[in-house]
């Protein structure tokens, strides 16, 4: 098992490598695995009919949705715990408190150990494609395998007072890389925002998904 990503060679549009070609890392390979497969394998697995592992799993998601929305952290088997919460703006005075302050709302899902374990130790294999699309390197990732803390993420917040606080680095698939020639693309980063959510735990997660070599 191995995550596929891709290296190909792309004409940056914007910022100082603008009409450079940069080889920028991407996700090689994406899909969403159907819940009806799912169901099917683990019906597999269990020993248990399709049915009954149907309705197990409808069971399930009602009472996560449930419980989420009362304001709870709730396990998901084998995986970690989910919750909702929101991103807001922070005030200095009381009498500025009001649910405008809200910017979003959010579903915080933090893994256990054995996912963190998990994706440590699974490889990543780089396809490196030319302008072309032509493959001209195949690299075996050497990286230490260093997994992001979701409740330790680097903040742009200002909730000293170890709450829920994030500062988005995201991007969506299709990115042309870093304009400024770093090493990885940052999006979007919100600063004194603070995220809350359910009564235990949780925390932020920043995804980068593209990196420009």
């Amino acid at each position: 098992m191995a995550i596929n990503l891709k290296a190909k060679e792309t004409l940056i549009q914007v910022g100082e490598l603008k009409g450079k070609y940069r080889f920028v890392l991407g996700t090689e390979l994406y899909s969403k695995l159907s819940e009806s497969k799912v169901i099917k394998e683990a019906a597999l697995r269990s020993g248990v009919s399709r049915g009954v592992m149907q309705a197990c799993w409808d069971a399930a998601g009602e009472v996560i949705k449930a419980w989420a929305t009362e304001g709870h952290s709730v396990a998901i088997p084998g995986l970690g715990t989910m919750r909702f919460g929101v991103r807001a703006k922070s005030v200095e005075t009381v009498t500025e408190v009001a649910s405008g302050l809200i910017t979003a709302r959010r579903v915080i899902f933090t893994p256990n150990v054995d996912i963190k374990d998990e994706l440590q130790r699974t490889a990543i294999q780089i396809t490196c494609y030319d302008k072309d699309g032509n493959v001209i390197k195949k690299v075996t990732s050497g990286d230490k395998g260093d997994v992001e803390e979701p409740d330790n993420s680097p903040s742009g917040g200002d909730n000293p007072s170890g709450g829920d606080t994030q500062g988005d680095s995201s991007t969506q698939g299709g990115g042309t890389g870093n304009p400024s020639g770093g090493n990885t693309d940052q999006g979007n980063t919100d600063q004194g925002k603070t995220d809350t959510g359910g009564s235990n735990g949780g925390g932020s997660n920043g995804d980068n998904e593209h990196i420009v070599l």
